[in-house]
């Protein structure tokens, strides 16, 4: 039996697809198995799969269905003590999982434990590095508040988790790990490794098309959350709202939606004021007017500026 069972769904992902299953296979830690499940794809994923020798790789095949029924699926075939996701575009360092096992291994109360991560784009050059802040243990609070882990590929979780809490919400088009985490830390102390483990990787395909159409989900995942918490954490409600709002916000400003932005920008300043003065809401305005100010060449040059400076002052 694998110690871990590394799950990876795949909807014609042969882009990127053998990197990723590659960065699995030279981990450090070895007692695994990998369940990659072809959601329903068009491209050549059977005929590669079949072609490789690693008896670990495992293909399951489905019609199209999507991530959280995929990982479902996986879910309920795995074998491992451990469960591992991993976007198919997305890339592990060599000891991502031999850090995180180590880890639950010694902490038994840990449901699930996290590292932090490194934005690279779609050449994996790297960006900027996102580090996770939040202390080991129950952190239930901080997690409905806002999504504390950024990335599917980043958390290890026990399989009793999911046999305790469930499975995915498949009704969710987005935001599912969000509400699984959510629904986990309700009944685990969460762990985290501080140390740059995943590479999250940026390309067009990964950006919502539409801002307008994460909204409804949004709002029924942040409803099914608030009705299962307790009456203390009723009034963080509003906050959440307003946190998210930003966030869409900001997927509307990288989809060149700029009436999205500040429109969405507005809605989570009426939900939570106080996110008027944080630096995410600030750089989000400033973005906003300088298009507004701006002719198209003059905004590109500022926007790139503008990366530049957060990511020298991210790496820091």
């Amino acid at each position: 039996m694998p110690k871990v069972s590394v799950i990876i769904p795949a909807y014609n992902a042969m882009s990127y697809l053998p990197e990723t299953v590659e960065s699995v296979l030279q981990q450090t830690f070895t007692d695994f198995e990998v369940l990659i499940v072809n959601d329903g794809s068009s491209d050549n994923i059977v005929q590669w799969v079949d072609s490789l020798t690693d008896d670990r790789i495992q293909l399951i095949s489905q019609s199209n269905q999507g991530v959280s029924t995929a990982r479902n699926t996986a879910i309920g075939q795995a074998k491992g003590e451990y469960i591992a996701f991993l976007d198919a575009d997305d890339l592990w360092q060599r000891q991502k999982l031999e850090k995180q096992v180590q880890f639950l291994d010694n902490h038994p109360t840990v449901g699930l434990v996290a590292t932090w991560m490194m934005l690279t784009d779609e050449h994996n050059n790297l960006l900027s590095e996102v580090k996770l802040n939040f202390n080991q243990g129950n952190i239930r609070k901080e997690i409905i508040e806002i999504s504390l882990i950024p990335c599917g590929s980043i958390p290890l979780v026990r399989r009793i988790c999911f046999d305790k809490v469930g499975l995915f919400d498949p009704t969710l088009r987005f935001g599912e790990d969000w509400e699984m985490w959510a629904r986990i830390a309700k009944d685990y102390d969460f762990g985290l490794v501080k140390e740059l483990l995943v590479y999250y990787r940026q390309h067009s395909k990964n950006s919502s098309k539409n801002s307008q159409e994460i909204l409804p989900d949004f709002d029924r995942l942040i409803e099914k959350m608030f009705s299962s918490v307790p009456a203390e954490l009723q009034p963080i409600k509003n906050k959440t709202y307003g946190r998210m709002n930003l966030y869409i916000a900001w997927k509307s400003l990288e989809n060149k939606d700029y009436q999205g932005a500040s429109n969405f920008s507005k809605r989570a300043s009426k939900y939570y004021p106080q996110l008027q003065y944080t630096k995410s809401y600030i750089r989000l305005k400033l973005l906003i007017c300088a298009k507004n100010k701006l002719n198209p060449e003059q905004y590109t040059k500022f926007k790139n500026v503008f990366r530049t400076l957060k990511q020298q002052r991210d790496l820091k």
